[in-house]
């Protein structure tokens, strides 16, 4: 390492290498020594802690220093009471470590009233004799005293009887106690449980302070929210999801007021509840047997089809049976275009056959 140095032709003070080069003292130590040592004589009139505050060290930076000063001799202080009973303060602070002999030989070279003050005793106020006020010392009386039941028997003497008391009677026993009034409502019904939502949402909001000690709940906070928590919990919200919701995005300043952090957050950030699923189709119909239609004739070719419910008749049997019913009422054999021959020859029979009938 390279090094440059300049001595300073004026402002600079002297420093030991025994200071400068100490490990058992911290920086603050020793450039509260150097400075004041550098301070000229008329600056040197003022408390040492003043001195300090001027270096922007207080508290306990200035403690620290002054114990090490003190431990290693370099700082002394002296308290003394003078003859008004005012108490005063001396400080002494040395370049090189001191003894306790050898810095009071110093405060008495530099200040020769200290050393006599200190040397001399303090003469002792003895109290003085005092007489008694009034008269001499008597002893204490004694009698003359009455019980306080002697007094009050004087005062109150008892009542005598002019004629033989007469037995009294037993005591009428107390009247039944009245019937309570019964609650409102079924007198079998009883209160129901709080739902298993309710202490596990307070559950929840009583173990936030673990992750956040601002947001502590005392028990009666945690139970007014619990309510605005178990619809969370209701909504399909699982306790995890629930305390992260709560903890996220917490404000930069901090919160002030838990309880109404928590219950901001409940109410304005509740999920929507969910849609009400849908009603299950109803099974499809059962499928029945194949049987014969009716709606043919004798001399009909016979076929078959599956019904739908109670019908005998297929479905063209019947457009023909209905159709016949309307040749009959209108005497006409006109079919129209989308008619199959076999519903063509069914109506023309049935027809025919109402026809016979009517006949």
């Amino acid at each position: 390492m390279l090094r440059h140095a300049i001595a300073p032709p004026s402002g600079w003070t002297k420093a030991p290498h025994t200071v400068v080069r100490s490990r058992r003292m911290n920086s603050d130590a020793k450039v509260l020594l150097l400075y004041v040592q550098g301070l000229p004589d008329s600056a040197i009139d003022r408390p040492l802690g003043e001195l300090a505050r001027k270096l922007d060290m207080k508290g306990r930076a200035y403690q620290q220093g002054k114990k090490q000063l003190t431990e290693h001799g370099y700082f002394h202080e002296w308290r003394s009471q003078g003859d008004g009973g005012r108490w005063t303060t001396e400080q002494l602070l040395s370049s090189t470590p001191l003894t306790r002999d050898e810095a009071r030989a110093v405060r008495a070279k530099l200040s020769p009233e200290a050393g006599q003050s200190e040397g001399r005793e303090q003469p002792l106020c003895l109290p003085g004799a005092q007489c008694p006020t009034v008269g001499e010392p008597t002893s204490r009386p004694v009698g003359g005293y009455e019980p306080e039941e002697e007094h009050y028997e004087k005062n109150n003497p008892p009542n005598q009887p002019t004629e033989p008391a007469a037995p009294q009677s037993a005591p009428p026993p107390p009247p039944p106690p009245a019937p309570e009034p019964e609650p409102e409502g079924d007198p079998g019904e009883e209160t129901p449980p709080p739902s298993p939502q309710l202490w596990r949402a307070e559950r929840v909001l009583l173990s936030l302070r673990h992750s956040r000690r601002e947001l502590l709940l005392g028990v009666g906070e945690a139970r007014a929210l619990a309510g605005k928590a178990a619809r969370w919990l209701e909504r399909g919200v699982t306790e995890s999801d629930l305390r992260h919701a709560l903890l996220a995005e917490l404000p930069k300043d901090g919160v002030r007021s838990a309880f109404g952090f928590l219950g901001h957050r409940l109410t304005h950030k509740c999920p929507v509840p969910a849609a009400p699923a849908a009603p299950p189709e109803p099974p499809p119909p059962p499928v029945r047997a194949l049987i014969v239609c009716t709606g043919t004739g004798t001399d009909a070719e016979e076929h078959i089809f599956r019904p739908l419910g109670d019908e005998t008749e297929c479905a063209e049997c019947r457009r023909a049976t209905a159709y016949a019913s309307w040749m009959v009422d209108t005497d006409t054999y006109d079919f129209p275009p989308d008619m199959t021959w076999r519903q063509r020859i069914v109506a023309v029979a049935k027809a025919d056959a109402l026809r016979g009938r009517t006949a």
